[in-house]
């Protein structure tokens, strides 16, 4: 009988066709070295050489094409040593180490965490990462499509050619990987999969890509995030009494896209960098504690702001790479200010390249679209009950705060994720396990982030976006809550805003909506929040629905800034209201800069920056912004008045601070506001002072409390309480 020729063992003609046409499940089965007897034999595959040979040592090993596939080489060589392949064609030469003699990357212990769906770091194994392998460098690339039948590297390297780089299948856990020497920083890529019915998917972007093209355009981009060389260090190790329950926090929410543009470079955004002196400084000046960048992970789609983001693990290239993010947070760390990021876990866009029906399947959203499809954005809901999936957003919740040393993350939409009938009518949706509305997956994943980052990461935050009354949104997990760090108080928000708009004259009728928020306002560690959605889609700006005359409309703002900073809370303002914009926000332009420089926009601007200053400086401010010690009502019922005063309290050290607002256009003379303790009580703020473009009305500078009780007080003084007026008395002590 006939021996076997080694080409029958190593590459049958219809395995060599397989491989040529880029069919072949298993390529590293076939391609590379194999030992048959006492030989070494090596298979490769080249469809642009007409020759093919090894380099080994120095010397030359000249392979044979495969019978009527000549793309698919072979050929004995000298042992299994690092070999080189030299290609030639129509004259032509080429050289390149072949990736199919590259051993696997990821390492069992990673395999098991990845499956078992607790690996906290998944981007330190997924996505693509330049590093020496086996003695070579080059890009490892690695991806979860667990119902693939295949799954390529594709990009400029190659021609984009699904033929040459197939990837390996890592056992039972849905990951692939290949290590592609010679690719390295800046090279573009996507995964060409084939599901499980055969079906060729649309190019997809890594799902775990650090970095991708300038939209419209879509591929991902290999970046090296290692080795950035933080100076921060002072900050990171201090931070964690920045962002306490008993901290001064002050937010300014930010939209980089449109804070500022430069005019004379085709109205473009500004870069990180740009932004890390411009914004950062500006930040600074103005006296906020935090800035809270709207989504800054990859979207296509401008118009989204962001909150339809397709690459999780990208900073956004509109305003630079992500080394110079990193620049953008120590800048703002240098000058002592927090970073938040709003961070995306609810949904996702259905764009062809994005997450949706990754592998041929529905796998990282559900199957049934009255669990996976949200009608309100036409985005797509996360499965949090597939443990991978989970993972994957734990694992970027972490990576933000590791790797870009994020302060803090705001939870974008939670309430959207708590509810499996939020948005929804009878019949269009499926009740969890217990019958009940109630998203348990979501819960369960929202908990765990909680845990994970605040377990890992010492001194940040997290915030959740929560609309409802769902109980424990910012208490602890291990008592039935979420384990947010705080949330931000919608009902506060909608039911000032709801009664600063009314004409003065028709305020008493709703006097309660300024009261209403003090019956929860401990039940939860609240943020107010005066945020994007308030100055867009036809509500105009913050100034724009004030009632009355310009006068009235700028002192009604003042006002309300006066009674949003010295009520019990931290503080978020978005970006152009902290000096009263005229008109709403648009992510398509900037920031109404010129308008800042008007007189009574300054006013205001110098306000919210006064304002600043005395919450932070003040303990009583803030100390006890989440503690129901640190508040009592003076006056809640001069509903015909329309007056508010309450006081303030921070340690027992702490000189306490009295606040009265004064919401009608009549000025209040001798207005006898009682008081906790006899003595002298300091101006220390007016709303209505003519350097914030009010009328210089108040009090020359304090009152002086005798022990004449009212409201419940043991002392009173009268009081000047300007019209739509805040004012602020500090106890400077007995006279």
């Amino acid at each position: 009988m006939k021996a076997a020729k080694p080409i029958d063992k190593l590459v049958p003609p219809a395995v060599a066709r397989q491989i040529a046409d880029g069919t072949h499940d298993d390529p590293f089965a076939v391609l590379g070295p194999h030992e048959i007897g006492k030989k070494t034999w090596l298979v490769a595959y080249d469809p642009g050489a007409d020759s093919l040979s090894a380099e080994i040592d120095g010397a030359m090993a000249e392979l044979s094409p495969v019978p009527d596939v000549p793309s698919v080489f072979f050929g004995e060589i000298p042992g299994r040593k690092p070999y080189r392949l030299h290609g030639s064609a129509n004259g032509q030469t080429w050289d390149y180490d072949d990736p199919y003699r590259f051993g696997p990357v990821i390492g069992e212990m990673d395999e098991y965490l990845i499956g078992e769906g607790t690996h906290r770091r998944l981007w330190a194994v997924l996505g693509a990462h330049l590093m020496t392998h086996e003695g070579t460098r080059g890009t490892h690339f690695a991806v979860w499509a667990p119902n693939a039948r295949r799954v390529s590297v594709v990009g400029d390297f190659n021609w984009w050619d699904g033929r040459r780089h197939v990837m390996r299948r890592r056992g039972s856990t849905g990951v692939w990987e290949i290590f592609i020497p010679e690719v390295g920083e800046g090279a573009r890529y996507k995964y060409r999969i084939v599901g499980p019915d055969g079906a060729v998917q649309p190019l997809k972007a890594d799902p775990i890509g650090f970095g991708a093209e300038h939209p419209p355009h879509t591929a991902s981009i290999v970046r090296d995030i290692s080795g950035f060389g933080w100076k921060d260090g002072p900050w990171m190790g201090d931070r964690t009494g920045r962002n306490a329950h008993t901290a001064p926090i002050t937010i300014y929410e930010v939209h980089l896209g449109s804070w500022k543009r430069r005019h004379d470079e085709d109205n473009r955004m500004i870069s990180y960098r740009e932004a890390a002196i411009e914004l950062v400084d500006y930040v600074h000046d103005m006296g906020f504690t935090h800035i809270e960048f709207l989504p800054l992970s990859e979207h296509p789609f401008d118009g989204s702001w962001g909150y339809q983001p397709v690459g999780l693990y990208a900073p956004t290239i509109r305003h630079g790479p992500p080394h110079e993010f990193r620049d953008l947070i120590e800048a703002a760390h240098d000058k002592g200010i927090g970073v938040i990021l709003d961070w995306v876990p609810g949904h996702f866009p259905t764009d062809a390249h994005g997450l949706a029906h990754f592998d041929g399947t529905p796998l990282y959203e559900h199957a049934d679209p009255r669990e996976g499809f949200h009608k309100d954005w036409n985005t797509l809901i996360f499965n949090y009950g597939r443990v991978e999936v989970a993972n994957y957003l734990i694992s970027n919740a972490l990576y933000w705060l590791e790797e870009y040393h994020v302060d803090g993350l705001r939870v974008d939409a939670v309430a959207s994720m708590l509810y499996r009938d939020y948005s929804r009518k009878e019949g269009e949706w499926i009740p969890n396990v217990h019958g009940g509305r109630e998203n348990l997956e979501a819960i369960s994943m929202l908990q765990r982030m909680n845990t994970t980052v605040y377990g890992e990461v010492s001194g940040i935050m997290t915030a959740a976006e929560e609309s409802t009354s769902y109980p424990g949104v910012s208490r602890p997990v291990d008592t039935g809550g979420l384990g947010f760090g705080y949330k931000w108080n919608m009902g506060w928000m909608n039911d000032t805003l709801d009664y600063i708009k009314r004409e003065p004259i028709h305020r008493r009728y709703h006097h309660h909506q300024m009261t209403f928020g003090l019956h929860y306002a401990f039940s939860e560690n609240f943020i107010l929040p005066i945020s994007h959605d308030e100055v867009v889609h036809g509500k105009g700006s913050m100034l724009g629905r004030m009632p009355g005359n310009d006068w009235e409309r700028f002192a009604n703002l003042r006002a309300y800034y006066g009674f949003m900073w010295g009520h019990p809370g931290k503080k978020l303002l978005f970006m152009g209201c902290e000096f009263g914009q005229p008109s709403e926000w648009s992510q398509a332009g900037e920031v109404d800069w010129d308008a800042a420089s008007r007189p009574a926009h300054h006013g205001v601007q110098r306000l919210v920056r006064d304002l600043n200053t005395l919450y932070r400086a003040t303990p009583a401010l803030h100390v006890k912004d989440c503690d129901s010690d640190g508040f009592q009502w003076i006056e809640a019922n001069d509903a015909d008045g329309s007056i508010f005063a309450w006081i303030r309290r921070g340690g027992p050290d702490d000189p306490p601070v009295v606040v009265i607002c004064n919401f009608t256009p009549v000025e209040r003379r001798d207005w006898r506001c009682g008081l906790p303790l006899q003595g002298k009580w300091r101006e220390a703020l007016n709303t209505d002072a003519g350097i914030y473009g009010g009328g210089n009305r108040g009090n020359m500078g304090d009152v002086t409390a005798t022990a004449r009780g009212r409201h419940g007080q043991p002392a009173s003084a009268p009081v000047t309480l300007p019209p739509l007026s805040a004012v602020f008395l500090t106890y400077d002590g007995q006279t």
